[in-house]
């Protein structure tokens, strides 16, 4: 059975990026510059001091090896992004995605941020339904050419919140 870590060890940003790698080349038929964007993301994040106090990490392990993680950054201006959210394909339909995109917004209410975005693509069916169920909404698409696939329609979700620390207008 796998284990969810919540904290970064060293490797894991390295982890992260080879199975985005690995699954979505697989899967999807993706090439080396999809593998390259989350690499830039995952740089980016480390840069700015990722996970800071308001950010999370679920890393996914089975018998010592990286099989899925997922992210939350803190993008400044209220706003949390949903980053790096993958499973390997024999740990999916057990709910294990669910659980932690539950503990990421259970971190996102305790925040209180003012809004969730995502960025996706559209082939990742499995994954908009529980985006949905947590209230996300597709607010943008792009269909082109994108990681050596004739067409890839590039996705993003918004789920405008009320922070924690604000009350509603009567």
């Amino acid at each position: 059975m796998p284990s969810i870590r919540r904290q970064l060890l060293p490797g894991d940003f390295g982890e992260i990026v080879a199975l985005h790698g690995r699954i979505y080349s697989g899967e999807w038929g993706h090439d080396e510059t999809f593998e390259a964007m989350v690499a830039s993301s995952v740089v980016d994040a480390a840069a700015q001091g990722f996970p800071g106090p308001r950010e999370g990490i679920w890393i996914v392990e089975d018998d010592g090896s990286v099989v899925g993680s997922l992210g939350l950054s803190d993008e400044g201006d209220g706003e949390a992004r949903v980053r790096w959210f993958v499973l390997d394909p024999s740990l999916r339909g057990q709910g294990l995605g669910r659980t932690l995109l539950d503990e990421l917004f259970a971190k996102v209410e305790q925040a209180g941020y003012a809004r969730v975005t995502l960025e996706t693509f559209s082939d990742l069916e499995a994954a908009a339904h529980l985006y949905r169920e947590h209230g996300l909404e597709l607010v943008w698409e792009d269909t082109r050419p994108r990681w050596g696939r004739p067409a890839v329609t590039y996705q993003r979700y918004e789920l405008a919140l009320v922070p924690a620390h604000s009350t509603p207008a009567a």
